[in-house]
C-alpha cells in the first residue's frame, strides 16, 4: 500500500536530516580564507571557483590541478615515437622471439648468416609497422590541432569584457559565452540564455548522433534575468561530482554565500562537442575541461579484440616453436653423436685460443642454438603483416559493397573494428533487440482506448496497409484534416501540398566517408529534413469517426446539463487527450527557415477564453450562419476578444443529430479533418467566415521528440485538434478543438527512465486551477499504480470503475496480440496542501548529492500513485523489409536466434511470428515465474517433455573431407521444431537461483528463444551467460543506447544507426542501417572472410614447414653442422617477395562460392561454423602433407645429381627453384576464382624469382663471403636435367592433393563442392537446381514432409505462465500436437495452458472459439507415442474462469 506524502516525507527527513548550514564534511579545506568555516571533499567532489576579481587566488590555484581544454589524441610524439613504438611491437611474441634469434646470432660461436641478413627480416616488418602507425599518428595530430585552435569567447577579468579565445587556452571557472549554432568547447554550467525562459537548445549529432534537439534549462535562480549576465556579479562556489563518462548524469550544488544551496543536474550541463541551436546568447561556467570532459572520457577510439582464427593460430604457434624444438634437438644430438665418434679432431675443427677445443655436449648446446637461427623461418613473422593487410582489403571490399549500402539515409556500412572480419562466417547465436532493429521504429498511431471504449481507427489501419512510405524528404500527399490546414483554404478538398523542408544552419550531422553518392532528391527536389521521427506515415493520422464525434460533442458541452454517465465520458476524452498533448519533451518549432522554437503562441492569448463567451459566439455564429454573413463593419477588437483561435466554430447542421445529445459542433476551416468527404460545409457559413478563416491562420508546427512514441502520441493528438502549440521551462500551451487556447503552469516533469516504466508532468490548469499529474507508462505498472476502487463513493461507481478496468485490460491484451506497442495514460488532482509537502520534499533530493537517485526515485513513487486511468493507445512499429527472409535465412543457416526486448510478451510473441522467428509449426513454451521452485520444476518438466521428443540425429563418417555413403540412426522421426518465451522476472530468477545450467541445456533443443521485459543489463547478463558457458560465437545487434551492453559483451557487436542515435554504432564493431543488411554480412561477406583467411594461414604453416625442412634434411648431409645449401639472400626474399604476394591477393580477391548461391543457400555457411577449413584436423594434415612434399622437393633432385660433381649451391639452387614452385602450384590448386589479378601475380611471382636469380648470380661474385654464387642460374638453365626436375618434382609433390580433391566428388559430393558445381551452371539451371536442393532438404529420406515453413496452424503453443492469482504462480501450456508427428492430417490445435491451483492441476485454454474443445482430437487418433504427451489434454471437461489479463477456459486434466 503506497505511502501518503506526510508519512513519506516524515521518514524521509528522519533518514536524511537537513544539513544545516553549519554543518561541515571531513575533507580538505577551501583554499579561500573567506570559506575556512566550509570544508569539501576534494578527493570525492570537484569544487570550481569562478574565474572573476573575488575568486582569483583561488581559481588560480585550482587551474594548476585540473585538466587543461587542451586535447591530445596522438599516441606518440617526436621524441616518444622510437620507443613507444618499439615497446607496442614487441608485444608480439613473435617480433620478441626474432630480436633474440638476431641477439644471439651475433654470437661468433652461433653465427649462421651475417648479422646484417639476420636483421633485415625483423627490421622490414618493424618499418613497416612503424610508417603505418606514424602515419595515422600524424593525422590524429593535424586533427587534435585544428580542434585545439578553433575560437570562442570568455571572459578576461582584467579587460571586464569576452575575448577571443582558443579552445585550448579555456580553463574551469572561466565563464564562455556562445552564440547561436557555435560549438560548445567545454562542459559548461547553464548560468544564463538570451531566451525568456532560461532554455536551450543542443543539438547532440557530434555525441551521439541524433539531430532531435535536446532542451537545457538555466540553473534555478539564475532563469528569470532582465539584464545581461554579468560574471564579476556572480559569488557562488559550485560542488560537482568528479569527471566520469556518463552522459546521462550529473549532479551538484551551487553555495551561495550565505551557504545556502542550490542543486542542479544533467539538464543544466551543456556538453562538448554539441551545437546551440534556436538561441542566440548562453553564458556558462566551465565545469570540466580537455579529456576530462564527458565526451572525451566516451571517446575510446575503435575497438581492439582477438578474433576465433586469431587465437587458434596462437596455439599452433606453439605447436610449431614445439616442432622447431624437436628438430633442433635432433639436430643438437646429431652434432654431438657425429663429433663424438672421431677419434682426432678432424681438420675443419676449428681450436680457440688455448688450442682446445669444445666438448661434444657444449658443441651440441652450441648447436641447437644454431639450428634455432638456422630454421627460425618455421615460426612465420611475415603472416602476422600478411593477415592485417588481408583484412583492409577485405574490409575495403565490405564498406564498398552496394548492397549494404542505404541510399536513403546515404550511410554504407561502417567496420569499426578491424581484426575480427573472419568472425561474421562462424557466428552460432545472433541476439538481437526488437525496435528499431527489427522494426523500423517508425511509430505510427493505430487505436486507443478511452473510459473503457475502443476506438479501432479501421480508416487509419487501411491507411496504413496501402500505404506507401514515400522518402521522408520529399513531398506528400496530404489531407486538409491533419493540422494546421492550408493557407487561405477555400474549398474543402483532397490536395497536394509540398511544404518546405526544415533545415538547421550548420547542421552537424555525423558525417560518414565513403559512398559519395547524392540523395534521392524526391518528387521535388526537397532536401532532406533533419527533424527526428517526421516521416509522412507517423504525422499523418486519420481520425476515428465515433472518437471524433466524442471529442466534437465534449466541444460542445457547454453547460453542465447533462447527466453524470455523458460527464464523465466527456472528461475522460477531454483529459486523455491533454495527457497525450502535455505529458512528454516535445520541443515545438516552426517549418521556417532558419527554424524558429514556438514559445508563445502566434495570435493567441496565453489562456482560453470563459466558457460564457464561447457560448455568446457561438450563439452569434450560428445566426449569422443561418441568416446573413457578419457584417464588414464587426471591429477587430470583437474578433480579438472573441477569436483566440485559428478558425471559427458555427453550429452547424449534422448527420449525426441521433448521436449527440445537443447539436454539433464543426470547424469550418479544419471541418475536414473531422469528415473527409464532407465538400460543401462552407455554403451554410458565408464567405466572411472564410476571411476569418484566414485572418487566423499560423505558420506549420514541427515537433521534435526525443523518442518515437512521444511524436506518436503528439501527432495523434493533434490529429483531433487537441495542438500542442508551444512548450517552455514553465508552461505549455495547448489549442483545443474548439479553438481556445490554454496554458498550463508546468510545475514539474517525472521524465521517463528504465526503472519506473513511466514519466509524469505536473501542471495547474489553467481555468479550474487544479494541480494535476498526468501520467504515462507501461501497462504492467500504471495498472498497479491505480487507486483501489473500493474507495469510490457509491456502489455504481465502483463498479464502472472495475468495469473500465477489465475493458480496458482486454484492449491491451487485443493490442498485444496485434504486436503494437502499449501505454497506459492516467491522472491524479492533488490538493494544494499536498503538493506544497511534495514539492518541498523533491527540492530537497534535488539539492542532495549523497543518494540523490535513490531520492528522486522515492519522490516519484509517492507522487505517482492512486492514479485514475483515462485509457490506452495501441502504437504499431512496422517491420523492417527483409526482416522475416533474414531470420528465415539465419535458420537455415544454423544460427540460433535470440530476441532480447523490453516489449510486453503479447506484443514480443506477435512480432516474432511475423518476423519468422517462431513458425506456425513450432512447439513454443512460455516460462513466466518468480518463485526459484516453481521455475526449476517448470524447467525439469519442459526439459523432460523435450528430450522424449529429439531424435538422435545419424552418425555420418568422413575421411580425408570425403563422407562415406553409409551413416547410421536409431529412427526417422522427424525433431519437432522448438521456441522459447521467457520474461525478465523469469531470467532474474534464473539467474539469482543457480540455474543457468538447466536453463541454457532448454535452450540447446530450442531453434528460437525470445526474451521479453528485459532490462540493458539482462540483455548483456544472457549474452555473457551463451558465450561463456556453450563456448560459441555470439552476435549482438541492436540501434539504442540500452543495447551498447548488449553489443560489448558479444563476440561481435552490430550496431544500427537508426531513430534512437547513434550510442549503439558508438560501441559496435559493424554498423548498418537495415537488419536486412546482416544477411548479406553474414552469409556472404562472412563465409568469404572466414573462408580465405583460414586458408590463407593454413597455408603460410605449410609453406614455411614445407621450407625449413629442406635445410633440415640437409643436416643429415651436412654433420648436422647447421650449415646451408641456399644461398642467404634466396632464403630472405623466398618469404619476403616470391611466395608472400599470392596468398594475400588470394585472401583478399577469391570466392569459393558465389554470393547469388550463397544468398540462396543459406546451409553452406555451416562450414564456416563448424571451422572445417581451419581445425586441429586440417593444421596437422597441412603439416604432414608439408613433410611430404619437403621430402619429394629434396631427395628427388638428390637423386637425381646422386654421384655428380655439382656443388652445393646448383643442388641449393634446384631444390629452392622445384620448391618454390610447388608451394605456388599448390596455392593454384587452392584457387577457386581465377581473375587477371590472379595470373598477374602468380605468373610475375615466378618470373620475379627467375629475374632476381639471374641477375644476383650473374653480380654477386664476392658479395656473400666465403661462398660464390656467381653464375649458378645461368648455368643451371642450360642444363635439360634442370628442366626435367622442375617438372617432375612439382607434380610428384602435389598428386596426392590432387586426388584427394578429384575423389573429394567422387562418393559423395560435400555442400560446398555441390554449390561450386552449381556456379558453374546457367542462372537457369542453377536456379532450378537450388530448388530441387531445398526440396530434398525439407524432406525426410522416405519423403515425408519433416517441416513446412509457413503451414497454416500451429502444432502447439505451450505457455509456461504465472498469472497472480495463482498459487504455484505457474502456467503449463500444450496441444495435442499430432500433425507432423504422428500423422499428416490437418488438425485444428489450441492454446492450453496448465495450473496447480488448490492441489489440482486444469488444462486451459484461450476462449478462441468451441472448435478448439474439440473431445474428437484425443489422443486414440495416434498409436505413436508423441512428443509433448503428458502436457496435454486427455478429456473435453471444460470450466469457465478469469483474471484481469484474459479470460480462459479450463479442461481438467
Amino acid at each position: 500500500m503506497a505511502l501518503s506524502v506526510d508519512s513519506a516525507l516524515y521518514r524521509w527527513m528522519r533518514r536524511h536530516p537537513r544539513e544545516g548550514p553549519c554543518q561541515t564534511l571531513e575533507s580538505t579545506p577551501l583554499l579561500s580564507s573567506d570559506y575556512e568555516r566550509q570544508k569539501y571533499d576534494l578527493n570525492k567532489w570537484r569544487v570550481v571557483f569562478p574565474s572573476n576579481e573575488r575568486f582569483q587566488k583561488d581559481s588560480e590555484k585550482v587551474s594548476q590541478v585540473y585538466s587543461g581544454n587542451g586535447i591530445r589524441t596522438t599516441k606518440y610524439t617526436l621524441l616518444t615515437f622510437l620507443p613507444l613504438s618499439l615497446f607496442e611491437q614487441f608485444h608480439r611474441l613473435a617480433n620478441v622471439y626474432f630480436l633474440f634469434l638476431v641477439v644471439i646470432n651475433w654470437f661468433p660461436q652461433l653465427e649462421v648468416f651475417h648479422r646484417d641478413i639476420t636483421m633485415l627480416p625483423l627490421v622490414a616488418v618493424l618499418l613497416v609497422i612503424a610508417v603505418k602507425d606514424g602515419t595515422e599518428d600524424y593525422k590524429r595530430h593535424r586533427f587534435d590541432k585544428q580542434i585545439n585552435s578553433s575560437k570562442t569567447k570568455a571572459y578576461n577579468k582584467s579587460k571586464n569584457a569576452y575575448i577571443e579565445k582558443c579552445w585550448e587556452d579555456v580553463q574551469v571557472g572561466d565563464f564562455v559565452q556562445l552564440q547561436c549554432n557555435e560549438i560548445i568547447p567545454a562542459d559548461i554550467l547553464l548560468l544564463y540564455c538570451s531566451d525568456q525562459n532560461g532554455i536551450c537548445h543542443l543539438e547532440t549529432a557530434n555525441l551521439d548522433g541524433e539531430t532531435n534537439l535536446k532542451q537545457r534549462q538555466v540553473v534555478k535562480g539564475y532563469s528569470n534575468q532582465n539584464t545581461e549576465f554579468n560574471p564579476e556579479f556572480f559569488q557562488n562556489i559550485i560542488v560537482c561530482e568528479k569527471p566520469n563518462n556518463d552522459l546521462n548524469k550529473f549532479k551538484g550544488y551551487m553555495e551561495q554565500p550565505d551557504l545556502t544551496r542550490i542543486g542542479f543536474n544533467i539538464e543544466s550541463l551543456l556538453l562538448r562537442g554539441c551545437t546551440v541551436r534556436n538561441t542566440e546568447v548562453t553564458v556558462g561556467i566551465v565545469i570540466y575541461a580537455g579529456h576530462e570532459t564527458k565526451a572525451m572520457l566516451n571517446n575510446r577510439g575503435p575497438r581492439y579484440k582477438r578474433s576465433k582464427i586469431e587465437q587458434r593460430m596462437n596455439v599452433d604457434i606453439f605447436f610449431c616453436v614445439g616442432l622447431l624444438f624437436i628438430m633442433c634437438l635432433i639436430g643438437a644430438i646429431g652434432h654431438g653423436v657425429w663429433n663424438g665418434n672421431f677419434v682426432e679432431p678432424p681438420l675443419y675443427f676449428i681450436p680457440d685460443g688455448n688450442g682446445s677445443y669444445l666438448s661434444p655436449a657444449l658443441a651440441g648446446f652450441y648447436m641447437f642454438l644454431t639450428m634455432i637461427i638456422l630454421l627460425q623461418v618455421l615460426i612465420p613473422i611475415s603472416l602476422y603483416v600478411s593477415i592485417e593487410l588481408v583484412k583492409l582489403g577485405q574490409v575495403f571490399f565490405i564498406h564498398n559493397d552496394i548492397d549494404l549500402y542505404n541510399e536513403e539515409q546515404d550511410l554504407p556500412i561502417q567496420c569499426r573494428a578491424l581484426n575480427i572480419t573472419e568472425d561474421l562466417g562462424q557466428i552460432q547465436y545472433i541476439f538481437s533487440d526488437k525496435t528499431g532493429t527489427l522494426t523500423e521504429n517508425k511509430m505510427v498511431f493505430r487505436r486507443c482506448t478511452i473510459n473503457g471504449k475502443e476506438f479501432s481507427h479501421q480508416e487509419n489501419a487501411k491507411r496504413l496497409e496501402t500505404y506507401k512510405d514515400f522518402d521522408s524528404d520529399s513531398d506528400d500527399w496530404t489531407k486538409c484534416l491533419s493540422l494546421p490546414p492550408d493557407r487561405g483554404a477555400e474549398t474543402i478538398t483532397l490536395t497536394w501540398r509540398g511544404t518546405k523542408p526544415v533545415r538547421r544552419c550548420q547542421s552537424a550531422r555525423a558525417h560518414v566517408q565513403g559512398h559519395s553518392r547524392s540523395r534521392s532528391l524526391g518528387n521535388w527536389g526537397n532536401s532532406p529534413s533533419q527533424v527526428a521521427f517526421s516521416s509522412t506515415i507517423e504525422k499523418d493520422v486519420t481520425p476515428d469517426n465515433n472518437l471524433l464525434k466524442k471529442v466534437k460533442n465534449a466541444s460542445c458541452q457547454l453547460e453542465s446539463l447533462t447527466s453524470f454517465t455523458s460527464t464523465k465520458t466527456t472528461s475522460s476524452v477531454t483529459d486523455f487527450f491533454l495527457a497525450l498533448t502535455l505529458c512528454n519533451t516535445v520541443v515545438v518549432s516552426t517549418a521556417t527557415e532558419p527554424r524558429q522554437r514556438v514559445t508563445t503562441p502566434s495570435l493567441m492569448k496565453s489562456s482560453g477564453i470563459s466558457l460564457e463567451k464561447i457560448h455568446q459566439l457561438f450563439q452569434r455564429l450560428k445566426l449569422a450562419s443561418l441568416s446573413q454573413s457578419f457584417s464588414s463593419t464587426q471591429s477587430s477588437s470583437d474578433f480579438a476578444e472573441s477569436f483566440n483561435t485559428e478558425s471559427t466554430r458555427v453550429c452547424a447542421d449534422s448527420e449525426a443529430k441521433d448521436y449527440f445529445p445537443t447539436q454539433s459542433c464543426s470547424t469550418l476551416a479544419d471541418c475536414d479533418s473531422f469528415r473527409r468527404d464532407s465538400v460543401t460545409e462552407q455554403e451554410t457559413s458565408g464567405p466572411s467566415l472564410n476571411e476569418i478563416c484566414e485572418a487566423a491562420d499560423q505558420p506549420e508546427f514541427c515537433y521534435e521528440a526525443e523518442s518515437p512514441d512521444e511524436a506518436a502520441l503528439v501527432h495523434a493528438a493533434r490529429a483531433y485538434q487537441f495542438t500542442l502549440v508551444s512548450r517552455t521551462a514553465d508552461q505549455v500551451t495547448v489549442k483545443l478543438p474548439d479553438g481556445s487556447v490554454l496554458t498550463f503552469d508546468l510545475l514539474f516533469t517525472l521524465g521517463f527512465d528504465s526503472n519506473r516504466k513511466r514519466m509524469s508532468v505536473v501542471v495547474r490548469h489553467p481555468l479550474t486551477s487544479e494541480i494535476i499529474v498526468y501520467t504515462k507508462g507501461a501497462d504492467s505498472v500504471i495498472m498497479d499504480l491505480l487507486e483501489d476502487p473500493t474507495r469510490e463513493s457509491g456502489v455504481a461507481v465502483e463498479k464502472r470503475t472495475r468495469a473500465i478496468r477489465t475493458q480496458t485490460q482486454k484492449h491491451l491484451d487485443l493490442y498485444a496480440r496485434d504486436g503494437l506497442r502499449t501505454l497506459c495514460i492516467a491522472k491524479k488532482v492533488l490538493n494544494e496542501n499536498d503538493f506544497r509537502k511534495w514539492a518541498n520534499f523533491r527540492r530537497e533530493a534535488e539539492s542532495a548529492i549523497d543518494n540523490r537517485d535513490e531520492l528522486l526515485m522515492e519522490t516519484a513513487q509517492h507522487l505517482e500513485t492512486q492514479l485514475t486511468l483515462l485509457g490506452a493507445t495501441g502504437i504499431e512499429d512496422r517491420l523492417q523489409e527483409g526482416v522475416p527472409d533474414a531470420i528465415a535465412a539465419f535458420r537455415e543457416a544454423g544460427i540460433q536466434t535470440w530476441v532480447l526486448t523490453g516489449d510486453k510478451q503479447e506484443t514480443a510473441v506477435n512480432i516474432a511470428y511475423a518476423c519468422k522467428l517462431l513458425a506456425q509449426r513450432d512447439t513454443v513454451f512460455t516460462i513466466n515465474t518468480e518463485s526459484k521452485e516453481t521455475c526449476e520444476s517448470l524447467l525439469d518438466i519442459t526439459l523432460e517433455e523435450v528430450k522424449k521428443a529429439q531424435v538422435s540425429p545419424r552418425t555420418k563418417y568422413t575421411v580425408f573431407g570425403i563422407t562415406l555413403p553409409f551413416s547410421l540412426s536409431s529412427t526417422v522421426t522427424p525433431n519437432p521444431a522448438i521456441g522459447l518465451v521467457i520474461d525478465g522476472r523469469t531470467l532474474n530468477t534464473i539467474f539469482q537461483g543457480q540455474l543457468e545450467h538447466k536453463f541454457l541445456e532448454l535452450t540447446k533443443y530450442s531453434r528460437s528463444i525470445l526474451c521479453c521485459r528485459c532490462t540493458p543489463l539482462q540483455k548483456s547478463m544472457v549474452v555473457k551467460l551463451v558465450r561463456s558457458q556453450l563456448k560459441v560465437m555470439t552476435l549482438a545487434i541492436g540501434d539504442g543506447a540500452n543495447d551498447v551492453s548488449m553489443i560489448q559483451a558479444a563476440n561481435v557487436g552490430i550496431g544500427i544507426s537508426g531513430q534512437e542515435g547513434m550510442q549503439a554504432v558508438m560501441a559496435s564493431d559493424f554498423a548498418i542501417s537495415q537488419f536486412k543488411h546482416l544477411k548479406k554480412l553474414l552469409l556472404v561477406h562472412g563465409h568469404w572472410c572466414y573462408s580465405r583467411l583460414a586458408k590463407m594461414v593454413i597455408y603460410f604453416f605449410y609453406k614455411n614447414v614445407t621450407y625449413v625442412n629442406l635445410l633440415f634434411w640437409y643436416q643429415f648431409f651436412c654433420a648436422f653442422s647447421g650449415a646451408s645449401m641456399i644461398d642467404y639472400w634466396q632464403m630472405i626474399f623466398f618469404n619476403l617477395f616470391f611466395t608472400s604476394v599470392p596468398p594475400i591477393l588470394c585472401g583478399i580477391l577469391d570466392k569459393d562460392i558465389s554470393s547469388e548461391t550463397l544468398l540462396s543457400l543459406p546451409e553452406l555457411y555451416k562450414n564456416g561454423q563448424n571451422s572445417e577449413i581451419y581445425k586441429p584436423l586440417t593444421f596437422w594434415v597441412a603439416i604432414l602433407e608439408s613433410f611430404y612434399q619437403s621430402l619429394i622437393c629434396f631427395f628427388l633432385p638428390y637423386l637425381a645429381y646422386h654421384d655428380s660433381d655439382i656443388g652445393v649451391f646448383t643442388f641449393g639452387t634446384t631444390v629452392n627453384t622445384v620448391s618454390l614452385l610447388t608451394i605456388l602450384f599448390h596455392q593454384a590448386l587452392e584457387i577457386k576464382t581465377w581473375t587477371l589479378f590472379h595470373w598477374i601475380v602468380m605468373i610475375g611471382s615466378i618470373l620475379l624469382y627467375f629475374l632476381f636469380s639471374l641477375i644476383y648470380n650473374a653480380t654477386c661474385v664476392v658479395c656473400n663471403h666465403p661462398t660464390n654464387p656467381y653464375w649458378i642460374m645461368e648455368k643451371e638453365f642450360s642444363t635439360a636435367s634442370f628442366y626435367f626436375i622442375s617438372i617432375i618434382t612439382p607434380v610428384t609433390a602435389l598428386l596426392p592433393r590432387y586426388l584427394i580433391m578429384a575423389l573429394q566428388g567422387t562418393f559423395q559430393v560435400s555442400p560446398i563442392l555441390k554449390a561450386q558445381q552449381l556456379d558453374q551452371l546457367s542462372k537457369e539451371q542453377r536456379d532450378l537446381e537450388i530448388q530441387k536442393w531445398k526440396s530434398r532438404e525439407h524432406h525426410t529420406p522416405s519423403g515425408t514432409a519433416v517441416q513446412n515453413s509457413e503451414p497454416d496452424q500451429p502444432i502447439a503453443n505451450m505457455g509456461i505462465s504465472m498469472p497472480s492469482n495463482v498459487g504455484i504462480d505457474s502456467m503449463l501450456s500444450g496441444s495435442n500436437g499430432q500433425q507432423g508427428f504422428c500423422s499428416l492430417e490437418q488438425d485444428t490445435l489450441g492454446v492450453w495452458m496448465l495450473n496447480k491451483e488448490d492441489n489440482d492441476y486444469s488444462i486451459q485454454e484461450e476462449a478462441m472459439g468451441a472448435s478448439f474443445l474439440s473431445s474428437e482430437n484425443s489422443s486414440e487418433q495416434c498409436t505413436a507415442a508423441k512428443p509433448f504427451s503428458s502436457l496435454l489434454a486427455s478429456s473435453g471437461e471444460s470450466s469457465v474462469r478469469s483474471s484481469h489479463r484474459r479470460t480462459v477456459s479450463a479442461v481438467t486434466l
